[in-house]
């Protein structure tokens, strides 16, 4: 393959699907494996120079993406088949990229970013998964979906996260839009769907947590809306396994023209 240099820079965007579960999370970090690590290096192959990327999402360890967007600059000339494919040859077989499309130059994949979709699964029975470890939550109570619906609502709207912010969140502000909060029971599998502008670190493990507590009986269906209220991390449940997240969604303009905002992560 030629080393084609240009001397406009092109910016590219990355679909990409991954199991979290051997990773120390998206973010580089020093002798620990990370996706990021895992497709700079990949891409630099192919474009035979360093080639640095930049996520909608940064993921959390064991956290997984049934759609996660990058993007990157190069000077060099390929072919969107060259990244996808070429690409996917160098990378371990947990990753893969879904599809590379040249995008304008005022594209960024987190800022750019209008809204983020995570999708949690979560089982509920006696024993532990197996076939499915890694790839879903476990819980060994019962859980009563008509509780954890009643709950649901409280979530949605403009609120003050705090009670479920991480200790050590970066975020400017605890303040984020939940556009729409769902669960849904497939067999002996629950899925939920949060929607919303954006999320805090653990925000929805945090959330995971609390809703199994009100699933399970332990705590009533509006203690919820009394958590968003107190604003104190400390008064909510632990927090709950990466397991079973996955970010699933990143919605852009529509001029941006990428090809998907949503992966359903079908096990």
């Amino acid at each position: 393959m030629a080393d084609t240099p240009q001397r406009d820079t092109q910016r590219w965007a990355l679909g990409l699907e991954y199991r979290g579960t051997a990773f120390c999370g998206w973010q580089r970090q020093v002798e620990q494996p990370s996706v990021q690590h895992a497709l700079e290096k990949a891409l630099s192959n192919i474009a035979t120079q360093p080639v640095s990327v930049i996520a909608a999402g940064r993921t959390d360890t064991g956290v997984h993406a049934s759609l996660q967007v990058v993007h990157f600059e190069t000077q060099v000339k390929r072919e969107a088949t060259a990244w996808v494919r070429g690409g996917n040859q160098f990378l371990p077989g947990d990753v893969s990229i879904r599809w590379a499309v040249p995008v304008a130059d005022d594209f960024h994949a987190r800022f750019a970013a209008q809204s983020r979709r995570y999708v949690y699964l979560l089982a509920s029975r006696p024993q532990r998964p197996g076939l499915q470890s890694g790839r879903i939550g476990w819980t060994h109570w019962p859980l009563d979906v008509a509780r954890i619906e009643a709950a649901l609502p409280a979530l949605c709207g403009t609120h003050d996260f705090s009670a479920f912010r991480a200790a050590d969140c970066q975020a400017k502000s605890p303040i984020k839009t939940i556009h729409s909060a769902t669960v849904q029971q497939r067999g002996g599998v629950l899925r939920f769907d949060f929607h919303a502008n954006a999320f805090l670190h653990h925000m929805i493990r945090n959330i995971m947590g609390t809703l199994v507590y009100i699933g399970s009986g332990r705590q009533p269906s509006g203690w919820v809306q009394e958590l968003i209220a107190q604003q104190d991390r400390k008064r909510a449940a632990p927090t709950f396994s990466p397991a079973g997240l996955y970010l699933a969604g990143i919605e852009y303009d529509s001029r941006f023209n990428i090809p998907e905002v949503f992966v359903d992560p079908c096990l």
